[in-house]
């Protein structure tokens, strides 16, 4: 009986188009069932690579296709957010690079007897030049108090332009990668000065850290884009491109339902991305623990990008990073190899004693910065960056449907089983199906397994 349970609701789930139909190779008939368990070979397509040949590439170094940017994600800030996207040039020139016990880092070019040594500014050219540890992280630590929400940290006036959707002081990073065999993969890295933690059964914030970068990945097959994933949390969740909400910007206002850019929120404080709006929980059991999306201002990063390229390079068979065609022409090649910076951006956890400190029994509000863009596994062939400590089966569903919030405020569509249900009308009929799975948790299981 579960059997043919779970089949019905995968037969109804089927009934969503699949992002194939988007391909006009003749693979409209293929069975999806790989793709939903997000296998690194799409059924009946060529399979995806982490380091292909020379003949597999389609794409050569620093070179940024036009369909990347026409599919470039848009994102809906937070209406209330306020800690909003910076500017990674003017953000470093607060900080000093140290070990995690405080002690300076020499910087190449600057003299470190100069009694203001500490106090010279950092220069984002400077992060190629620092440590790349594997046995101990290098922080950007704050030259002033961070906790006093300074601009820096806030980026008070990195609002989206209304008609454009541009912030002009604070350029997102375009990373691209060529999978092979007519894959490519697009990271757009999102920067914000500070990640304000959440607050569980009055206990909080926790978690809060200077630096936060989040990022989303949109994938292409020949040119056509068939899945994007985005992240929140360490995790995050992959759709097919089709299914996701699409708007425009194209300089006369938001085109609602008649754009081809998939729409991404960017939740409150935490910056973790969802493609709904309303609450949102992790992590945590019964929305403990929980995001905030709404319909705030539209951002649009495709703008104003760096670009760059991530590419084996065949003779020395190491990854190297080139300079793109990014939005501001030559402005990669000001701002140097600064991606070479594997460190933390942003201060390390407080000690204890510090009195900006405070302890939650979940976790101190303070703690080590996060690490930059090429630290996100930017080789996988899932589309997800890693699994969750929940996710034992080392699942990466790419989902046939949006997964709506949750909550009252800024809902707006069904989760799980809600798709299932108001395909019946007749209230009867509903209630019957309601039992046959359970109040829903036959639905929530398959949700779990197969999205």
């Amino acid at each position: 009986m579960n059997h043919l349970l779970i089949h019905l609701i995968l037969l109804v789930a089927g009934c969503f188009s699949s992002p194939l139909n988007l391909l006009h190779h003749g693979k409209r008939d293929s069975d999806i069932n790989d793709l939903l368990q997000s296998k690194t070979a799409y059924k009946n397509l060529p399979p995806l690579k982490s380091h292909p040949s020379a003949e597999e590439r389609t794409l050569k170094a620093g070179e940024i296709p036009n369909y990347v940017t026409q599919y470039a994600p848009l994102v809906f800030l937070y209406s209330e957010e306020k800690y909003l996207p910076y500017n990674i040039e003017k953000y470093v020139s607060n900080f000093r690079p140290t070990w995690r016990n405080g002690t300076t880092i020499d910087i190449l070019g600057k003299n470190p007897k100069d009694p203001f040594y500490q106090n010279q500014k950092l220069n984002l050219s400077d992060l190629e030049h620092l440590p790349n540890s594997k046995e101990e992280l290098v922080f950007l630590t704050s030259l002033s108090d961070f906790d006093t929400d300074p601009e820096f940290i806030t980026g008070k006036n990195n609002k989206p332009n209304l008609y454009t959707g541009e912030i002009s002081d604070a350029p997102v990073v375009l990373i691209v990668t060529d999978k092979g065999n007519g894959w490519i993969d697009a990271y757009w890295f999102y920067f914000y000065s500070f990640n304000l933690g959440p607050f569980v059964m009055g206990f909080g914030p926790f978690g809060d850290h200077v630096g936060d970068w989040e990022h989303s990945l949109v994938r292409f097959y020949n040119g056509e884009p068939v899945v994007v994933w985005m992240s929140a949390h360490g995790g995050g969740g992959a759709y097919f491109y089709e299914q996701l909400e699409k708007e425009s910007l194209d300089g006369t206002g938001i085109g609602i339902g008649n754009g081809k850019q998939p729409v991404i929120f960017s939740s409150r404080g935490t910056h973790a991305n969802y493609p709904s709006t309303g609450q949102h929980s992790h992590d945590i059991p019964y929305a403990i623990l929980s995001d905030f999306t709404d319909r705030g201002s539209l951002w649009n990063p495709a703008m104003n990008y760096l670009a760059y390229t991530f590419t084996l390079n065949d003779e020395s068979d190491e990854f190297e990073i080139s300079y793109g065609n990014g939005s501001h022409p030559l402005r990669e090649q000001r701002f140097g190899k600064w991606l070479k910076f594997n460190g933390a951006w942003g201060d390390p956890t407080l000690d204890p004693d510090d009195p900006r400190q405070h302890w939650s029994p979940f976790e101190w509000k303070y703690i080590d910065g996060p690490t930059g863009p090429l630290t996100k596994n930017l080789l996988r062939t899932s589309p997800c960056q890693r699994a969750k400590w929940w996710n034992f089966w080392n699942g990466c569903n790419i989902r046939r449907y949006i997964q709506y919030g949750e909550g009252i405020f800024d809902k707006e569509g069904n989760n799980s089983c809600g798709h299932f249900y108001s395909r019946f009308q007749n209230k009867y009929i509903r209630r019957i199906v309601e039992t046959l799975t359970m109040g829903g948790w036959i639905c929530f299981l398959a949700d779990l397994f197969y999205g």
